[in-house]
């Protein structure tokens, strides 16, 4: 049949696109290169929406959380990828968790059956030149795809290779001990001379620092990521490896900055950059690292300041694929150079199954006004699926920008103080009451 847009790669995003515009009325084309004699190094099977790491869809709290949020917002605009889960779940506590069999063999059957789309199994090596299209190729965009991409973006807006430090929530810091300031009070272009949080460390916490650093539990690679180090994004466990002072020398170099509690300089320090418009989050800043999940957390508490940090993202390096978003692509998700051409998924820089989904179903949901002849208005930011966009498409630093997952940092902030559960539930009522006025009838 002939279709009205084409959407390469079936996984999360590009089956969920594929759903909203075939809903729409609209006649789609969908490219999977699985099942053509072609596998990326991570999938096992040619079925949709393969689930290639966890069976887990995180939390389905909508009222405390900021994923189960995105879940409710999901289901309200009939996602075919939460419908999916929702038959398929296995008991997981108050995590939505699905049979991955089920639920990848759930997806290709519905989507097999559409009157409206058609499957074909065959490698794009190439952008389109014309016609409405969604690329949703993942983190693990085939070489000749890629190089279509970098060769129509600049090959600087391509990243293959992922090497995350920690975000903290702002609110979690300690500023009884940390502060303000740049070193030597350098002002780069728009600074203010204090764009850093500083969080000081004694000789003595330093060492113990080092010592747990190098004793922490690391992950060992997946054999299909074959990530290399570079000296400019090397994992801070590997410095610490090189000598005790190499890190003092390195990231957490103390010199030019004044601790105000002591007039001094101190033995070490852990600076954080400001890693969002809103600030409400900060990168701490060299601290990409292999640490499993729970050292991370373990370890960076003893850091004075961040005793009782609460991470948005922990750190992580890996071999992924993504674009420079927030550069490249417009509020709809169109590439700015090539408007034709959406982006979505996690070749967009966001992070996890239900994200990668959610940029999916907002992709075909713009696709579908576009083909229309209708603007559809971007969700509010105080939503889940608003906050995500305005981070990939904006809101996020340009150059410290990397894959994140919905988080309630990424909304803009509550004013005032409150607890922190209270908080939770302000955000997903004032959530819920944009979205509300927001979703289309």
């Amino acid at each position: 049949m002939t279709h009205d847009i084409h959407i390469i790669g079936g996984g999360l995003a590009g089956s969920e696109a594929a759903w909203q515009l075939a809903q729409a009325g609209y006649k789609v084309r969908l490219s999977e290169m699985r099942g053509s004699g072609d596998m990326t190094p991570a999938h096992q099977s040619d079925r949709l929406a393969e689930l290639v790491c966890s069976n887990s869809f995180r939390s389905d709290d909508a009222e405390r959380n900021a994923v189960g949020l995105l879940h409710q917002e999901m289901r309200d605009l009939g996602s075919l990828i939460l419908a999916q889960g929702d038959t398929h779940k296995v008991p997981a506590g108050s995590a939505l968790a699905v049979d991955r069999d089920g639920f990848a063999d759930g997806v290709t059957a519905v989507l097999n059956a559409h009157t409206n789309i058609t499957i074909v199994r065959e490698r794009v090596d190439q952008l389109p030149s014309e016609g409405l299209s969604i690329v949703a190729t993942g983190p693990l965009t085939a070489p000749g795809l890629a190089e279509s991409i970098g060769t129509a973006t600049g090959k600087e807006q391509l990243a293959f290779f992922d090497a995350i430090a920690p975000i903290v929530h702002f609110e979690s810091i300690d500023f009884s001990t940390a502060w303000y300031q740049s070193r030597w009070n350098k002002i780069g272009p728009g600074g203010s001379g204090k764009d850093y949080i500083n969080c000081p460390m004694s000789k003595d916490e330093y060492l113990a620092f080092h010592a747990a650093l190098l004793a922490g539990e690391k992950t060992e690679f997946r054999e299909w990521e074959n990530v290399p180090y570079f000296e400019g994004c090397m994992p801070i466990e590997v410095m610490a490896e090189r000598g005790v002072d190499t890190l003092r020398y390195g990231p957490m170099k103390g010199v030019g900055l004044d601790d105000p509690r002591t007039g001094r300089w101190p033995y070490a320090v852990v600076q954080l950059r400001q890693d969002n418009a809103s600030g409400t989050l900060w990168n701490m800043v060299g601290f990409q690292t292999k640490l499993k999940y729970g050292a991370q957390v373990e370890l960076f508490r003893t850091i004075p300041g961040l005793e009782k940090a609460e991470f948005a993202r922990l750190g992580g390096l890996h071999r992924n694929t993504f674009i420079r978003s927030p550069e490249l692509l417009d509020r709809t998700l169109r590439l700015k150079s090539r408007p034709n051409i959406r982006f979505a998924g996690q070749i967009t820089g966001c992070e996890g199954y239900v994200e990668s989904a959610a940029i999916g179903l907002l992709a075909g949901r713009f696709a579908a006004a576009e083909l229309a002849g209708q603007t559809l208005a971007a969700p509010p930011r105080e939503t889940a699926l608003g906050a995500l966009l305005a981070h990939i498409t904006g809101e996020a630093e340009v150059d410290t920008y990397q894959p994140m997952n919905v988080n309630f940092g990424l909304f803009p902030p509550i004013e005032g103080r409150s607890k922190k559960a209270d908080r939770k539930l302000m955000y997903t009522t004032r959530a819920r009451t944009a979205f509300g006025a927001w979703m289309p009838a």
